[in-house]
């Protein structure tokens, strides 16, 4: 029986890629972490913060701020980031605290009307963020 999956179509494609890795070999703290900045990104570019300048080129526009997607994604990241310190240490997490407290005072900053204390994203589970 051959194997009839299209190209292109992801499952057979990753394996023949040279520079795969299998995720049973991929640290924990790799996996957090990973997640943590696609979390940080996703929620900076909803911030209108845009993406980073591409090396030797210019920084993309902003893109409009959409505070809703961002709340939800600064949430998921306190979430993560919280849960996740105890087990990866204070070598690993320090960093991903910081960018998350940089991303709840541009949250703050963004928003027109202030969140009430220990309202803003995340905050629950952060305590407040203050300037």
């Amino acid at each position: 029986m051959t194997d009839r999956t299209p190209p292109g179509s992801g499952a057979h494609d990753f394996a023949d890629r040279p520079d795969a890795r299998d995720l049973a070999d991929v640290p924990a703290v790799e996996v957090i972490a990973t997640l943590a900045v696609h979390l940080m990104t996703a929620a900076a570019v909803q911030l209108g913060l845009g993406e980073p300048a591409a090396e030797g080129g210019s920084a993309q526009p902003p893109e409009p701020v959409d505070l809703d997607e961002a709340r939800k994604l600064i949430t998921a990241l306190a979430g993560l980031v919280t849960a996740a310190a105890p087990e990866i240490g204070s070598q690993h997490a320090a960093p991903l605290r910081d960018g998350l407290r940089t991303l709840q005072l541009a949250f703050r900053e963004a928003s027109v009307v202030p969140d009430p204390p220990e309202s803003a994203p995340g905050e629950k589970l952060t305590g407040p963020v203050l300037p």
